[in-house]
């Protein structure tokens, strides 16, 4: 069978190494590694094996809950945006998750499910399902108002529910905005002052920069990816984290140009002198931005060793399953030639800024046909 040349290669010793990075960065506190939306990118099999000390895996949905304990996860699950409807309670129980409450309705579904329930599955799911009380602290999205918040708990605590704490940052990577964390955590410890139960508010920026924050569980999310949470690489590049990713392919073609000789759909690229173009199987059905604009880097490497390479602009639009690149100042590029897109070699965040987006949307993009492997 013939297969075309891309592949992501998860790279899990470096996730672990970011997760112990965080953990280090917060010794005080247990974590929730977010693997939200197929562990952004990176596969629920890759998480597993890359972040095993977490504590606990946060995630959305009970699709991936389910596959996480079937390959074998037996520590916690929070669901971070809880259920959506009341059936979804039964799987909850099953699968023994944290989660999420953040809305009325959710208690309300709650108190529907527990009267129908035996006395066997109210205290398993007493005993095994911790809620996690959403407080919305400024950034206006999920969670309860101040006012609400402790309605809220009371009523769970009278169910006999174990009640946590949460909330989350709008602005940790820039807090020159507001709300700022300052301001929302004061909203945040004042809600909760007087009542039982852990605390977790801080994501990745919140971890590196607000110590304060860090409470009884941290969440880091992009920085477990070697990402920064800005989307500034320069913010995270003296810290060790690693990319999670390598996002690999090889130049298929190459075209000789010649000044006024133009490039790709749209006439995007025009040579200004004699000009190589490498073309890379690699376009925007397999997840790379179709926006990116003339310039992004890409590295290309040597047909015998891909860290033998350097950096070369792509020009012309990038098309469903090809990109160009101009390589006229690498001689050794050619057909068979190794190519990264992001990863070890070009840090993702760096592509991202150039297309005018953030890391987490690359990696959240990478497209089913793009072969997996996990080291």
């Amino acid at each position: 069978m013939m297969h075309r040349p891309i592949q992501a290669t998860i790279l899990t010793q470096n996730l672990c190494q970011n997760l112990h990075l965080a953990k280090n960065m917060c010794p005080d506190s247990s974590s929730w590694a977010v693997i939200k939306a197929n562990a952004y990118g990176h596969t629920i099999a890759g998480a597993l094996k890359g972040f095993s000390e977490s504590e606990g895996l946060a995630l959305l949905d009970l699709e991936h809950a389910g596959l996480a304990r079937k390959l074998g996860w037996q520590k916690k699950i929070l669901l971070l945006e809880g259920i959506f409807s009341k059936r979804d309670l039964d799987e909850v129980l099953r699968l023994h998750c944290d989660h999420v409450i953040h809305h009325e309705e959710q208690i309300t579904n709650l108190l529907s499910w527990f009267q129908q329930q035996s006395i066997t599955n109210q205290v398993g799911f007493l005993e095994h399902c911790p809620i996690w009380l959403k407080l919305n602290s400024g950034m206006n999205r999920l969670g309860f108002k101040s006012a609400a918040y402790g309605v809220a708990f009371e009523v769970l605590k009278n169910l006999g529910c174990k009640v946590h704490h949460l909330t989350h940052f709008a602005n940790a990577d820039d807090d020159s905005k507001f709300p700022s964390v300052h301001s929302q955590w004061d909203i945040f410890t004042k809600a909760t002052q007087f009542f039982d139960g852990l605390k977790s508010a801080a994501n990745s920026a919140a971890i590196l920069h607000h110590p304060l924050t860090h409470a009884d569980f941290i969440r880091p999310g992009i920085m477990l990816y070697g990402a920064s949470p800005s989307g500034i690489y320069r913010d995270i590049a003296s810290l060790g984290l690693k990319a999670g990713m390598n996002l690999r392919s090889e130049i298929i073609a190459i075209q000789e140009l010649q000044a006024g000789d133009q490039v790709g759909y749209g006439a995007q690229f025009t040579a200004t002198n004699n000009t190589k173009i490498a073309v890379i199987a690699c376009g925007y059905a397999d997840g790379y931005p179709r926006h990116a604009p003339n310039g992004t880097p890409v590295w290309i490497g040597n047909v015998n060793n891909i860290l033998d390479g350097g950096f070369a602009p792509t020009a012309g639009r990038v098309s469903m399953d090809m990109m160009t690149v101009d390589v006229s100042h690498l001689p050794y590029a050619n057909v068979g030639s190794p190519v990264e897109l992001w990863g070890e070699l070009l840090p993702i965040d760096d592509v991202a800024e150039a297309a005018k987006t953030v890391g987490y949307e690359l990696m959240c993009a990478l497209a089913p046909r793009v072969s997996v492997k996990i080291v």
